[in-house]
């Protein structure tokens, strides 16, 4: 039985790897074929708008933890007309070479009881504190695939 805050960390960490799944459904060095549109032309990925980047931040809930990279929501909330366009133009090079900046991949994890007896690690549940701005980006993605999927109703074989 672990007592100290660093055995009882690695025993933590041992069972959440444990029970991760790294698999991915698409095997690795496979591209999918590009998507074509209803005229036969190639679909262009979608351009990231300053003023969405910008509705984002505007609309960050403050009382939300901040990510491992330590950027208070408050920051990025009251300074929204200033990081708009460097986050937008971030996201947008993202989006085309399907790179991710290192640190929004990392997360701090905390561990979350949930019931049980509190020694046994599988009564709690791994809670991944992100980078806020990894975040946004997530959202923007998320709005993007789901306008293509709506404009195509659903999603067809090519």
């Amino acid at each position: 039985m672990a007592t100290k805050d660093g055995e009882k960390a690695e025993v933590l960490n041992a069972f959440f790897a444990s029970v991760f799944n790294s698999q991915t459904s698409c095997p690795q060095g496979i591209q999918p074929p590009e998507p074509k549109d209803r005229d036969g032309g190639q679909n262009k990925p979608p351009m990231i708008q300053e003023e969405a980047v910008h509705d984002l931040l505007c609309h960050l809930d403050t009382h939300k933890s901040m990510g491992l990279d330590g950027i208070h929501l408050r920051v990025l909330r009251e300074l929204a007309e200033e990081l708009a366009k460097p986050l937008s133009i971030i996201y947008q090079q993202s989006w085309l070479t399907g790179e991710v900046p290192d640190d929004w991949r990392l997360a701090n994890v905390t561990p979350i009881y949930k019931k049980g007896p509190k020694e046994d690690p599988g009564n709690y549940r791994p809670v991944s504190l992100t980078s806020v701005p990894g975040k946004v980006m997530e959202q923007i993605i998320l709005s993007a695939l789901t306008r293509q999927v709506q404009d195509n109703q659903g999603i067809r074989p090519i």
